[in-house]
């Protein structure tokens, strides 16, 4: 779609040339949701395209994801042998609710500041305890953990002017062993429920619910309970919580969710009595 508001679009090349936010900028990644419906309010773009992050860089630490890599290239990305959790990066680019030329646009970034109860990107990040970094317009940066971001249906802790630089994937969380369980009302539609699964070498198991909740909910375990024990808690915690599209029922929602649970705790730790 046209934008016919814009009357100027910044290319910068470094953050040093970054122009001075002011109202009516809109930061442009792969510009998939921008350009899809009229933004009256907008008359200038500034494209991060131009900086030139390097898309994915793995290190002893963990995997950094540019904010601007996109879709097809986090699905190409070719993880160490000892990152377990790996599969669960294509898992998660495949829940997309998009064609293979969203994929070749759609940047990691951009999914998660459209703060979407739907974002697969948020999904992927929570679970692996993602970390944003943010940069703030006065040169400083930030810091906050993907979960926390995303405080509901198209909103987020993103403060104006800022702009998120990357997502960090820490290394001890690639290396846990995963589940993932995702349900749509169509064969392609957008995601109703999506729940993932961790589990660490010392034992510690993690339940990420997204999709099916207006912001991710994560619930952290020292130990393996009791498939009861887990619903309950998640169903006290969540307290009604659940989203409410065209996409799902509430209660549709919830009874995926919970059933994903079960599922999960049993993939992951058998019986778990």
């Amino acid at each position: 779609m046209d934008l016919n508001t814009i009357t100027a679009v910044e290319r910068p090349t470094s953050r040093a040339a970054l122009p001075a936010w002011r109202d009516g900028d809109a930061f442009l990644a792969g510009g998939t949701w921008l350009f899809s419906e009229p933004q009256d309010k907008l008359t200038r773009l500034i494209d991060l395209a131009t900086l030139g992050w390097t898309p994915l860089r793995a290190t002893d630490a963990g995997l950094e994801i540019a904010a601007t890599c996109t879709i097809a290239q986090l699905d190409g990305f070719a993880a160490p042998p000892s990152w377990t959790a790996a599969p669960l990066i294509g898992q998660c680019c495949r829940a997309f609710l998009a064609s293979f030329k969203i994929w070749n646009v759609a940047t990691v970034g951009g999914n998660i500041v459209m703060s979407l109860p739907a974002g697969p990107m948020i999904s992927l990040a929570s679970a692996l305890d993602g970390e944003l970094e943010i940069w703030a317009p006065d040169g400083g940066e930030r810091r906050m953990r993907v979960a926390d971001f995303v405080t509901g249906d198209h909103r987020n802790a993103l403060k104006a002017g800022e702009i998120v630089r990357a997502i960090h994937l820490p290394q001890a969380a690639l290396m846990r062993r995963t589940a993932f369980r995702q349900i749509s009302l169509q064969t392609h539609g957008r995601s109703g429920a999506l729940v993932i699964g961790t589990r660490d070498q010392g034992g510690g198991f993690a339940l990420t619910v997204t999709a099916g909740t207006p912001k991710p909910y994560q619930f952290r375990f020292a130990a393996l309970l009791s498939a009861d024990e887990l619903t309950a808690h998640i169903d006290s915690t969540i307290n009604g919580d659940w989203f409410d599209d065209i996409h799902g029922l509430p209660a549709w929602r919830r009874a995926m969710t919970l059933h994903f649970a079960r599922e999960i705790l049993a993939e992951l730790g058998g019986d778990a009595r």
